[in-house]
């Protein structure tokens, strides 16, 4: 079972991706871990990739897909994958789509958890983290026991500069701009299933899981 996680910065498409692996025994593949790993590893392709991050450069698209379509050949890939994060745009979907071709193999589904940018905004707005010790909560969701507080190691809680409205609003244009042709392309290719990321978490996963069966 072969799976592209699609959905907006927030949406909640990493935890529902992670879901999906352990619930089916496949691996949850993102590129920021393939990339750390391809790094810490010394390969060839992690090598070409370190001189774009050091200068604080995207990595191009055909690097980013020759990493990934390294990494769905590895053994515990055999029986299918989770794509998370990647593709981000049209040329990365079909550069995937070419190298699956040559292997003979396909994408499944693409599952796009869909919740409006307000809704994000507010979701991330409520976002609090602790600088200290990295635990973080949520006003709403997840609240710490002191408002305000860490409840591991006492220190104060922050808004980060990430989650605040201005700076989510911009990552969500970002996306409309660069991600959300993928929701046409993939639905064009008859393998886009849309669910209600409104939802609870775990309602979600219930969708996930009637779309993919048991």
């Amino acid at each position: 079972m072969k799976i592209i996680m699609l959905g907006a910065p927030g949406a909640g498409k990493g935890t529902q991706a992670k879901k999906i692996a352990e619930k089916y025994g496949i691996p949850h593949i993102s590129t920021g871990d393939i990339f750390r790993a391809n790094i810490k590893n010394g390969t060839e392709l992690g090598k070409k990739a370190k001189t774009f991050m050091d200068q604080g450069l995207l990595v191009p698209d055909e690097l980013t897909c020759d990493l990934v379509v390294d990494r769905i050949q590895q053994p515990d890939a055999a029986r299918g994958y989770v794509l998370d994060g990647f593709p981000r745009t049209i040329p990365q979907a079909e550069c995937l789509k070419d190298a699956l071709d040559k292997l003979g193999s396909r994408i499944d589904y693409a599952i796009d958890v869909d919740v409006p940018d307000e809704n994000i905004v507010n979701r991330m707005g409520g976002r609090r983290a602790c600088l200290k010790c990295g635990a973080t909560y949520h006003i709403v969701y997840a609240a710490p026991k002191q408002e305000g507080i860490c409840d591991s190691c006492g220190e104060a809680l922050v808004l980060r500069d990430d989650d605040k409205p201005e700076t989510v609003q911009k990552r969500l244009n970002v996306y409309h701009e660069q991600t959300q042709p993928l929701i046409d392309y993939y639905n064009g290719q008859n393998v886009l299933r849309t669910v209600d990321g409104t939802q609870d978490l775990e309602d979600v996963f219930k969708q996930i899981v009637q779309i993919l069966g048991e």
